[in-house]
Order: structure tokens, then sequence, then C-alpha cells
């Protein structure tokens, strides 16, 4: 079986929200802090997007894609209500993925 990751990510001061899909999003996160110290070619990049808050997992990637289209075209307090009931205290969640 599959995984695919919708997935939301944000800097430091939780200022700036980022969303994406990855079949493995521990090596995503990887990928996006590479870019955050380094070169910053991405908006993750750009605005230091690496802390993972919020996740959900599919088996279908055309189920992931489509929930990544849905987040990103939500308001921003949208998104902030997703993840408070997913994860009230913004915790950093990037050593719990596999």
């Amino acid at each position: 079986m599959q995984n695919y990751f919708t997935y939301i990510i944000t800097n430091r001061t939780k200022k700036v929200l980022y969303t994406g899909v990855s079949n493995n999003l521990k090596r995503r996160l990887f990928e996006h802090k590479e870019d955050a110290l380094g070169q910053k070619i991405t908006f993750a990049g750009k605005y230091n997007c690496i802390y993972l808050v919020y996740y959900e997992r599919f088996q279908y990637i055309e189920h992931a894609i489509k929930r990544e289209k849905e987040i990103k075209g939500w308001i921003r307090r949208k998104k902030e209500k997703l993840i408070n009931e997913f994860n009230p205290k913004w915790r950093v969640l990037n050593n719990d993925v596999d």
C-alpha cells in the first residue's frame, strides 16, 4: 500500500503557511529544510517554512492532490482551524513522521 501525504508547514513565527503533497513526507521535510538553509529556491525555502504542523495520509495520490488543492484554496482562518483541530498547540511534528 502506498502512502501519500497532504501537509502544512510553517515558519518559526507561524506567520506563513505552505501546503504541499508528497509520497515521502520525511524526505520532503528534509528538502524544505535544505532549501531554507541554502539557496531558497522554493516558496517554502524563501519563507523558512520547515516546521510540520499538519498532515493527512492517503492511499491514492489523486486524493492527496485533490485535498492539497482544496486546502490551498482556503483563507488562512480556515487553515488555522484545520491545524487547531489536529494539533491545538501547533507542536512541531517533524519527528513524528516515518
